[in-house]
């Protein structure tokens, strides 16, 4: 039986932390050879913040060692970069024709990280149909998302769907896969933990800055447990063990943080020793190999789409 295909992708922006390793990391190691998957570095995405050339190339990079280092069988899934496949933003073109102004500006993204002081570049603003076409272009099923991510796979449905009404069905409607048990990973002030919002914990940095990090968690200053670094540690520890931890440390802030930080370490560490191994060089092959398999599937889905609107004569 053929297996469903599945795609899901990490912005180069940045040093990875520990909300991407529980929101896209781990959940894509543990189902990625149950699909016919594809792992985007999304760069052309990353291009909405960073203005640094070198920090560019080097998150590429960084983002690859830190997917091969958790785990995922280059063999096994497609790995490839964004930038590496200029049919991702012909298609995305196409599909910002297919939608208004006044949609876009609904995009929950977006408001919020305009509400955080980003810039409301256009590239920004128009973000989810570069999305939308990511994902149409290789005929993807399922999408892997926290539910807070719900509204990108709405948004790349309803342009997938709007295309179709226009030009007949051309393109495959992807499905949400809900990962009800990631849910929105705190930062280090309580908010959803975000490299734009400087609240991160580092995944692959070293012991001292992963405790530095884990140590400035925001605490509330009522009540026997610190709920913030309850939520981080849930991650990592089933609820009862849990239970026993913070009541024999119950309004010992200082010590939970410190068994969060060396529970941390322990899931950290044996990731970072594969991680040293792994060359610029290996990353290239890799990328290389990925872009050439992912063109091959997206060669096809695109010619269909030229077809459809009439620039393939």
């Amino acid at each position: 039986m053929t297996k469903k295909r599945l795609l899901t992708g990490l912005q180069s922006s940045g040093d990875l932390h520990i909300g991407n390793y529980f929101g896209a990391l781990k959940p894509f190691v543990e189902m990625y050879e149950d699909y016919d998957s594809f792992l985007m570095i999304a760069d052309y995405h990353a291009l909405t913040s960073v203005r640094d050339p070198e920090a560019m190339r080097r998150n590429t990079i960084n983002v690859v060692k830190d997917y091969l280092a958790a785990g995922v069988d280059p063999a096994k899934a497609v790995i490839f970069r964004q930038s590496d496949n200029q049919d991702h933003t012909e298609l995305g073109w196409v599909l910002n024709c297919m939608v208004t102004v006044p949609f876009l500006m609904q995009a929950h993204s977006y408001k919020d990280k305009v509400a955080k002081g980003n810039e409301a570049n256009a590239g920004l603003f128009t973000y989810p149909m570069l999305q939308a076409a990511d994902i149409a272009l290789y005929d993807i099923d399922v999408v892997p998302v926290g539910e807070d991510q719900r509204q990108h796979l709405e948004y790349a449905r309803e342009a997938v769907g709007k295309f179709n009404r226009a030009y007949g069905n051309t393109l495959k409607e992807p499905q949400e896969k809900i990962l009800d048990a990631v849910g929105v990973i705190p930062g280090i002030d309580g908010a959803k933990m975000s490299k734009s919002y400087g609240n991160t914990i580092p995944l692959f940095g070293t012991p001292e800055e992963i405790k530095k990090a884990v140590m400035s968690i925001v605490t509330d200053s009522d009540g026997g447990r610190p709920e913030n670094v309850y939520a981080i540690h849930k991650l990592l520890r089933s609820e009862d063990e849990l239970k026993t931890i913070y009541k024999d440390n119950e309004g010992r802030y200082g010590d939970l943080k410190n068994i969060l930080a060396e529970d941390l370490e322990t899931l950290i560490a044996p990731m970072r020793e594969r991680r040293n191994q792994i060359s610029d060089e290996d990353v290239k092959a890799v990328l290389e190999d990925g872009a050439k398999r992912a063109k091959e599937v997206s060669g096809q889905i695109l010619k269909q789409v030229r077809s459809a609107i009439g620039i393939e004569l």
